[in-house]
């Protein structure tokens, strides 16, 4: 069964697109089948951390002729695969919500182990309904407090999204949730979590699953270009806020290290785990990959 593996960031330039490529390497080199899918719609460079000219039809081009099967590429890898982005074709970065739901039917039904979503910065509708595919996103932050609130606003608006696709559009539910989610934000008082459990006392047939869909939620964080115990810190300060704010539990999945191979293996273009296999980031991305494979069913232990 295909595992969908969304990777998000509340900002841009802390490296996410570096940690998707990679991690789909060390998870094909682990022996899982691979499929990277560039859903930075609108900005989409993955092809390039994988040294590839894309000159391919995109996802952002699907048409009813096409599937998303249709649009692997090879990577000239054992077990990996690419499907490209978009981004020089105007608009792209705007698609409707069925689109997404179309495109995500399609990616979980590719033959692969893994589908490594390589999603867009921000927390736009588009990033947090992919993001929502998978109650154990990653999401990427470095060690800057600007960093940490992105990551907060991306889990916020995640939290806001699950409680909101559960009710019609103009339904009593959605105004009592978009005047909760105005309340000033000083972490007192209830948590998106609190106030999704009281919706669902007001209207259980719609409320209960989204309540316990929101209590599933169970984030991944990945702390990039670490380089000291006060950016640990910073981690557990996502943890404690996403905590005490939304309700979340977000966990630290890994720590990676500030490394000087990472900005020579983009010069390169070729990615950190082939040019520089034991460099202190790809043995952190390769121990990253073991904890991911731990939790899918076929690595359990």
């Amino acid at each position: 069964m295909v595992r969908l593996l969304p990777i998000a960031s509340g900002k841009g330039g802390v490296g996410k697109s570096v940690v998707a490529a990679n991690l789909g390497i060390a998870l094909a080199r682990a022996g899982r089948t691979v499929v990277l899918v560039d859903l930075d719609l609108g900005g989409s460079n993955l092809h390039t951390f994988l040294g590839i000219r894309n000159k391919n039809v995109g996802i952002a081009q699907l048409r009813r002729e096409r599937s998303v099967a249709d649009l692997l590429v090879e990577t000239g890898r054992d077990r990996l695969w690419l499907v490209p982005g978009d981004c020089l074709v105007p608009g792209v970065a705007n698609i409707e919500y069925f689109a997404k739901k179309r495109i995500l039917k399609e990616l979980a039904a590719l033959p692969a182990d893994y589908v490594v979503m390589d999603l867009g910065a921000g927390s736009s509708n588009n990033v947090v309904d992919f993001f929502l595919a998978a109650v154990d996103g990653i999401v990427v932050m470095r060690p800057e407090i600007t960093s940490v609130l992105n990551a907060y606003s991306l889990l916020k608006s995640a939290a806001y999204r699950t409680i909101l696709r559960a009710y019609p559009e103009r339904s009593p539910a959605r105004a009592e949730l978009a005047a909760f989610a105005a309340e000033r934000d000083d972490g007192e008082g209830r948590s998106f979590s609190d106030f999704a459990r009281e919706l669902a006392g007001r209207y259980p047939e719609r409320g209960t699953a989204a309540a316990e869909r929101l209590a599933a939620l169970a984030p991944r964080v990945v702390m990039n270009m670490a380089a000291s115990d006060r950016d640990m810190a910073l981690g557990d300060r996502l943890r404690g806020i996403a905590a005490r704010r939304l309700g979340i539990e977000a966990r630290i999945a890994a720590v990676l290290p500030e490394d000087p191979e990472v900005p020579a293996s983009l010069s390169e273009r070729s990615p950190v785990a082939e040019l520089a296999p034991r460099s202190p980031f790809s043995e952190a991305i390769a121990d990253l990959a073991a904890a991911v494979d731990r939790r899918s069913p076929m690595g359990a232990e």
